[in-house]
């Protein structure tokens, strides 16, 4: 799976960066504003991806821990 996300993540970075080139070639804000955005959002999916990676993994060993209750 972080492998697809990864694979992901490299191509919006790609986008991100031809739209910030884009944008300098046309002296355009609006594409500089959008590349900025997605490579942004790149880097949040990344690391949305590592806190619910941790949390799961939380939860998994919550799980699998015997309850004194029981």
């Amino acid at each position: 799976m972080l492998i697809a996300i990864l694979i992901f993540d490299v191509a919006l970075v790609a986008w991100s960066l031809h739209l910030m080139q884009q944008a300098f070639d046309t002296r355009e804000f609006s594409l500089m504003l959008a590349g900025t955005l997605v490579a942004l959002s790149a880097g949040a999916m990344i690391v949305v991806y590592f806190l619910m990676n941790t949390y799961i993994c939380y939860l998994d060993r919550i799980a699998q821990t015997p309850s004194p209750f029981y």
